[in-house]
């Protein structure tokens, strides 16, 4: 009877490790609900690993919300002028602080964290960086932050854009630079799908791409000064770089030749996608591409016009791109199959 106590306990906690990011405010009645046991039960395991410093709890009994709690944070300051590079900060400042986690982890922190280092050298105009890290059980948290001219007004400048949030649109699809002599334009696309979580605060806008999910921009009432970058990743996770990568380029040369467009990112506040401006501001620059996968997901619906425009028009004179659609509604699909089946 107690050997088959002991390790239901561990199930039970070990779960509650694994979800508490996820659920803070809801944990406990998941929990109950997985298991099939009661709240008390459940609060007795949230209190034992409170007790062993496993989690952080805050609030009162009705409010009550748990955290991991972090094991190690560190902050870094770094003055830019002393040029020092991206591989040097990692390999003298970084590495050692993320600790002992397995090779295809830190392969993923090193790449990320050299690609944000660098456009903070390269891009930012900043006198200053600093560098935040958090490691709790289950995951590691980085923060990037620098006091140049933040990177969503730089594109708009220099590419002549509309306004910030279509700065995001464009750096989403990938291959955006302002310096391309220097850069691909590869890094942030990359960057933001092998990490859990990448964010960018920058002036009033903040972009965040959640892995194997829809992208978001929110406006914020007041402005952030620079930019503001985060990344967190599981530190046991099973993907890797390579992995990550193959699903955008193809061919020996590994050319990145595949892009996933987040339409909703086209869209401002609530309004629907429905002229054929707004199908041409979200097909500039896919002509880089050989596959260009639309995603539709938070689409509630699109116009006649806005349909026609990608899978007419574009379609018939970019014949050597594969464009292909999903997440899409049963009403978007309505309007996608209606635009494709008009004669061009």
């Amino acid at each position: 009877m107690i050997r088959n106590v002991r390790p239901q306990g561990e199930r039970v906690r070990n779960y509650i490790i694994a979800h508490v990011d996820r659920y803070p405010a809801d944990i406990a009645r998941r929990t109950a609900q997985e298991f099939g046991i009661s709240r008390q039960a459940v609060n007795k395991h949230l209190q034992h690993l409170v007790n062993e410093r496993a989690l952080t709890a805050t609030g009162t009994t009705r409010d009550r919300r748990y955290a991991l709690r972090v094991r190690h944070s560190e902050e870094k300051v770094y003055t830019l002028a002393n040029r020092r590079t991206e591989d040097d900060v990692w390999r003298e400042d970084i590495a050692s602080v993320i600790g002992e986690l397995p090779k295809n982890v830190l392969d993923i922190w090193q790449y990320g964290f050299t690609e944000m280092y660098n456009n903070v050298l390269d891009h930012a105009d900043a006198r200053h960086a600093v560098v935040n890290l958090a490691r709790t059980a289950t995951r590691t948290e980085m923060r990037i932050y620098d006091d140049g001219v933040g990177i969503f007004t730089k594109i708009r400048k220099e590419l002549n854009l509309e306004d910030e949030r279509h700065a995001v649109l464009e750096l989403a699809k990938g291959k955006l630079t302002t310096d391309p002599r220097n850069h691909s334009g590869e890094g942030i696309f990359f960057t933001s799908r092998v990490f859990d979580r990448f964010a960018i605060l920058s002036g009033t806008t903040y972009f965040s791409h959640d892995f194997d999910e829809a992208d978001w921009i929110l406006e914020q009432p007041e402005a952030s000064q620079g930019t503001h970058v985060l990344m967190q990743l599981n530190n046991h996770t099973s993907r890797t770089t390579r992995k990550v990568f193959a699903k955008f380029t193809s061919g020996d040369e590994g050319l990145f030749d595949k892009t996933v467009v987040p339409v909703r990112l086209a869209q401002y506040g609530d309004e629907l996608l429905v002229s054929r401006s707004q199908a041409k501001r979200l097909l500039a620059r896919v002509d880089r591409f050989r596959t260009v996968i639309l995603d539709f997901a938070e689409v509630r619906g699109i116009g006649q016009a806005f349909a026609d425009e990608i899978f007419r028009v574009f379609r018939t004179g970019n014949t050597r791109i594969e464009l292909v659609s999903i997440n899409a509604n049963p009403e978007v699909r309505v309007m996608i199959q209606r635009a494709m089946a008009s004669p061009s």
